[in-house]
């Protein structure tokens, strides 16, 4: 193992909060300001698969170069684009300039931190526990990130308190939440800076080679994964979000609470995933608890109330993310350490690619189809994701549960 001071995890986990933080909050905050401005489901569409697009790209430059220049670097790098894409947000609501401000700033509509980052700290993690903690590690990591998710949500409804105690006018509210986002990326970039020489990868060039049997593995999880994101595309937190806004009528004075209540769920669920992975697998965890949340997701729409669709919603999310750190650490687990960085950020890749083209593709379905359709959509993809997941690797362990039955 790779020898590091024990503050390097403590500060990836400082990092990620904040920067969860910020996509929490734009997750929930920017269809509702873009529709304060005047535009239509379309148009918002197309500005979050801007902004995803730009993390795809990150991630694959992440995946291809990260280790070669440097991880702490990259990240830093990163959490500094990341800000000047808020910074767009803040400044300007002219649609060319704000989609390249998306694109280059990686604006994250999906309310989930998902991006080239991300793939970076995949890759330093299990470099500081042993094969049968490494799930644990994910966990306590996936619980730091919705933590944030969580209060960046509650943070969403902090222009609304701009409007009503301080006097701002509607779109200098938002404006000013823009900015404390683009503050957020500054300390972030604060946090990796201090990052130790030992956060950076094992073996020189390393991240750029798989072996063959690595090879197989990653392109399956990797097209896998795509499928899964492309339903999760059509469910990200800003279209969600424009849902309940649209459907019931309510403002980000209650959106902000709910999707808090939301990634609280999912914090508390990362901790279950651990545990249960402990007993039925990785692969099991993933699938049985991802099937049942994408029937209560089909169930929100048909909810004649807001009360049954707060709760239908809340229920799914309570399972939708336990895959998410025990999918991570299964990755980790069955590709060699030297292949890390490079498996990790090929599977978000085709994730991140995935997200960017759905968010457009559900705008477009919301205004031609039905309003409701990106729901049934996106958790009908998530359904078929979990049937082959389960087919193509049920019988592929990872080292620390070879030999269970």
């Amino acid at each position: 193992m790779n020898s590091r001071p024990a503050s390097d995890p403590l500060l990836i986990y400082a990092a990620a909060f904040l920067r969860s933080l910020s996509v929490g909050l734009t997750g929930v905050l920017l269809a509702v300001h873009l529709a304060a401005a005047g535009w239509d489901a379309m148009r918002i569409g197309l500005l979050v698969t801007a902004g995803l697009a730009g993390g795809a790209v990150a991630t694959l430059a992440v995946s291809l170069l990260g280790d070669r220049l440097g991880r702490r670097r990259t990240l830093v790098g990163l959490s500094l684009l990341s800000g000047g894409g808020a910074v767009a947000l803040a400044s300007t609501a002219v649609l060319p300039a704000l989609l390249l401000g998306a694109f280059l700033g990686m604006v994250n509509g999906m309310g989930r931190d998902r991006g080239a980052a991300f793939s970076l700290d995949q890759a330093i993690l299990p470099q500081t526990a042993l094969p049968e903690a490494r799930t644990r590690v994910f966990a306590r990591y996936t619980v730091v990130l919705d933590a944030g998710h969580a209060l960046g949500s509650l943070l969403a409804s902090l222009p609304f308190a701009l409007r009503r105690w301080a006097g701002l006018p509607l779109l200098d509210s938002y404006r000013v939440t823009w900015l404390l986002v683009a503050l957020l990326a500054v300390l972030t970039a604060l946090v990796y800076a201090r990052l130790s020489p030992g956060a950076e990868p094992l073996s020189e060039g390393a991240s750029r080679k798989l072996s063959p049997q690595s090879r197989g593995v990653v392109a399956k999880l990797a097209a896998l994964s795509g499928l899964d994101s492309l339903g999760g595309g059509f469910l990200t937190a800003t279209l969600l979000s424009y849902w309940f806004f649209r459907r019931f009528g309510i403002g980000e004075e209650l959106l902000g609470p709910l999707f808090f209540a939301a990634r609280i769920a999912n914090a508390v669920s990362y901790l279950a995933a651990a545990a249960l992975a402990r007993r039925i697998g990785l692969v099991n965890t993933m699938v049985f608890t991802h099937l049942p949340s994408s029937f209560l997701l089909m169930a929100v729409p048909l909810a004649p109330s807001f009360s049954l669709a707060v709760g239908f919603f809340l229920a799914r999310e309570c399972l939708v993310e336990m895959d998410v750190p025990t999918r991570q650490s299964y990755l980790v687990g069955v590709v060699r350490p030297e292949e890390r960085t490079f498996a990790s950020g090929i599977t978000n890749l085709a994730r991140n690619t995935a997200w960017a083209v759905a968010p457009s593709l559900a705008g477009s379905a919301m205004k031609a189809l039905a309003f409701s359709s990106p729901l049934f959509i996106g958790a009908g993809l998530k359904i078929v994701y979990d049937v082959l997941l389960f087919a193509a690797f049920r019988r592929l362990k990872p080292p620390e549960e070879e030999g269970r039955q």
